[in-house]
């Protein structure tokens, strides 16, 4: 279980994201959607303590201001929007690279055979397991993108934070991730937090919806609950609900 309690992180002393609670239980997925630059990925970068913040973050009751670095990297696991190569592993060794913290003598030691047949079982749920040889820089950005989700899964965290998880991914594959993901989070005490840009992948992944504007929660809930037309127009300044129902009819017109 997550849960935020007041929370407020910046960059250079200005607030980015300001006064945001919420609780997010295990076996729930919650997306967050907003406008650019309202503040989404500054949670997730707060959520995982990548940057300082104000307020209370609270994993299964226990404050991350007690816990050491490694105890929350074993709680939770951030994929990154985008993410640099400075190295020419093979994508078997990237996504091993997400065992770090499981392997013992973590400087010295050397992967066991469950550490290795970790990582087959995450390259097998994101259909890479034929490319394990294959360096990552000969791959295309929707296989990297799944290398580096393979690398957060082999992590075995409670909670996975994901900035927008889908780019550089076409239709079949997006679709395929959002299934995987909530397969994943069914089992055991887990948990999906998604920032999303497509507003039918977010209903599709999640249980709940957190709507941002302007660094703050505009709305949080189910998405029968939160996603009116009025506060998606106000949000996002542009009719969506009209947007959304001109392009289905558009695609009723396709199949015809």
């Amino acid at each position: 279980m997550l849960a935020l309690k007041n929370l407020s992180a910046g960059y250079g002393g200005i607030d980015v994201v300001r006064d945001i609670s919420l609780l997010v239980k295990s076996n729930e997925n919650l997306s967050i959607i907003g406008p650019n630059g309202c503040g989404k990925t500054t949670l997730l970068k707060a959520v995982a303590s990548l940057l300082p913040f104000r307020g209370d973050i609270e994993i299964d009751g226990k404050s991350v201001r007690g816990m050491r670095h490694r105890e929350i990297s074993l709680k939770i696991s951030m994929l990154s929007q985008t993410a640099e190569i400075y190295f020419t592993y093979s994508v078997f060794d990237t996504v091993m690279m997400g065992r770090y913290l499981h392997i013992k003598d973590r400087f010295l030691g050397r992967p066991s055979e469950e550490d290795r047949e970790s990582v087959m079982r995450c390259l097998k749920a994101v259909n890479l397991a034929a490319e394990k040889d294959k360096a990552i820089t000969k791959l295309s950005g929707g296989q990297l993108q799944r290398v580096f989700l393979a690398r957060t899964l082999a992590q075995e965290p409670e909670i996975i934070l994901l900035d927008e998880p889908t780019n550089h991914l076409d239709l079949k594959s997006q679709v395929e991730l959002i299934e995987y993901l909530k397969k994943w989070s069914a089992e055991g005490s887990r948990t999906v937090i998604g920032v999303l840009h497509d507003i039918n992948l977010a209903m599709r992944l999640s249980d709940n919806l957190m709507i941002m504007k302007d660094g703050e929660t505009r709305a949080y809930g189910k998405a029968g609950e939160v996603m009116t037309g009025g506060l998606l127009e106000s949000v996002y300044e542009i009719d969506v609900v009209r947007y959304m129902t001109e392009s289905l009819e558009r695609w009723k017109d396709l199949k015809q």
